[in-house]
């Protein structure tokens, strides 16, 4: 956890203001299919380790983070005006993260869709929750690179997975790049 979150914490000390990040996850959300763009609103934290557990270091920021606000909303704003203008379609939902590296059961994809969440994945939150801890700002898109209605499951594999993010892969740096371009 610690190797994850550590270059977050040299960012800020380089003068990083903004985290802009993002994932390859499993759509829940029915209206998400392959390919789609799925700014994050707010995440749902399901695994294990936690990157601020351990010896608290004060000057790190404060042991307990606010984080009802994990993803910056100029930022978020900013990702949403970027793929207008792009005309690059951008959906938004809540993002859970999940310990894997196994993909879920339909059982699992029913429970997390019941807990809120519309994607699923394996990332992201360890980073978001430092870079609150230290104050930077932060945004995340996933790719939705599977389909995952509990009733309609179709097996998949981790190439797949990875192609359908690749396809996605112009648009996505045309809107980070936007993003960039205006900070």
């Amino acid at each position: 956890m610690q190797q994850i979150t550590f270059p977050v914490r040299v960012f800020k000390e380089l003068g990083v203001t903004s985290l802009l990040l993002s994932n390859a996850a499993g759509g829940m959300n029915p209206e998400y299919k392959k390919g789609d763009l799925v700014l994050l609103t707010d995440h749902i934290n399901l695994q294990p380790e936690n990157p601020l557990r351990g010896v608290n270091e004060p000057k790190l920021g404060p042991r307990f983070p606010d984080m009802s606000q994990p993803y910056d909303v100029r930022l978020n704003k900013l990702f949403i005006k970027t793929a207008l203008d792009l005309s690059v379609p951008l959906k938004q939902g809540i993002y859970v993260a999940v310990p894997g590296p196994n993909l879920e059961t339909r059982a699992e994809y029913r429970f997390l869709r019941v807990i809120g969440a519309d994607m699923v994945g394996m990332s992201t939150v360890p980073e978001v929750i430092v870079a609150n801890q230290i104050g930077l700002h932060c945004a995340a898109v996933s790719v939705i690179t599977d389909e995952c209605d509990p009733d309609n499951l179709q097996p998949v594999n981790i190439e797949e997975i990875i192609a359908v993010a690749g396809k996605a892969d112009q648009k996505l740096s045309a809107v980070f790049k936007g993003v960039i371009e205006q900070l």
